[in-house]
């Protein structure tokens, strides 16, 4: 029987490393199923005391994770707005208080949630040809799953705000440069090397590497609870601009936007 409780999160124990694959195609996007699913699915590998760490990547070769289906905002639901950012904030935040060690191999386009899915891990490595971005607030949005509070926290405030503020979009070797992935790898080879990560931790107490990464955490946790609460209030919020609904129905309907700024 499979830990994952949807075809959309598929999981396989090798050794002591659960590897996680997002497989929702035709880019890894995020809904309501696949977003639960992750969150049950560490819940029962922190129940699983032979798994000591934790590999997400994505399906395919060209995305890790778009993020967000978009359609889920089209009609500008603040209701359905705010159920989905309680989702990505159990689901990721589940995914940061993981017990073990968990490593983001990147493996393609890594946008919005797709990016804070890898925010959320401990250790990112990157292909060679991927690329990242947080482009919420180019249809409307705001990333709500702790993107401007990770990000911020990884590679400061200046370059925080000109990947949020300015929807710039990094390559691989932008991202090592900045400290927002630890290492970059030749394309195709993110999980060989996650994997070989992996089994290093493997090689130390399970419970001292716990016990360290709640200490590490510890450092940042008093601030972080409180930002990504707001984040999830002020994307709710946006829900009540036109802006918001221009937004995401121009992106869908593959067209400019045009901004009231109301």
């Amino acid at each position: 029987m499979s830990l994952s409780n949807s075809e959309k999160i598929k999981v396989d124990i090798v050794g002591h490393t659960a590897v996680v694959t997002i497989d929702n195609p035709a880019a890894n996007t995020w809904d309501t199923e696949s977003l639960p699913a992750l969150e049950d699915l560490v819940e029962a590998l922190n129940n699983t005391r032979e798994v000591y760490a934790l590999v997400i990547t994505g399906a395919g070769e060209k995305f890790f994770s778009a993020g967000a289906d978009l359609n889920i905002f089209a009609d500008g639901d603040p209701q359905a707005a705010g159920e989905m950012a309680a989702e990505f904030g159990k689901a990721f935040e589940k995914l940061a208080d993981f017990r073990g060690v968990s490593i983001a191999a990147i493996n393609g386009f890594a946008m919005g949630g797709g990016l804070e899915v890898a925010l959320a891990c401990d250790i990112r490595i990157a292909e060679e040809q991927a690329q990242m971005a947080l482009p919420e607030a180019k249809v409307g949005l705001l990333p709500c799953a702790g993107g401007t509070q990770r990000l911020t926290q990884l590679v400061g405030l200046g370059w925080a705000k000109r990947i949020i503020l300015c929807g710039e979009r990094v390559k691989a070797s932008v991202a090592h440069e900045i400290g927002l992935v630890e290492e970059i790898v030749s394309t195709g080879t993110a999980l060989e090397r996650a994997m070989a990560l992996a089994e290093q931790v493997g090689q130390q107490s399970p419970i001292s590497v716990a016990a360290c990464k709640r200490l590490i955490h510890s450092a940042s946790d008093i601030t972080i609870s409180k930002g990504l609460a707001d984040e999830r209030t002020e994307f709710v919020d946006l829900f009540s601009t036109e802006d918001q609904r221009e937004g995401v129905n121009a992106f869908l309907e593959k067209r400019k936007p045009q901004w009231k700024n109301c």
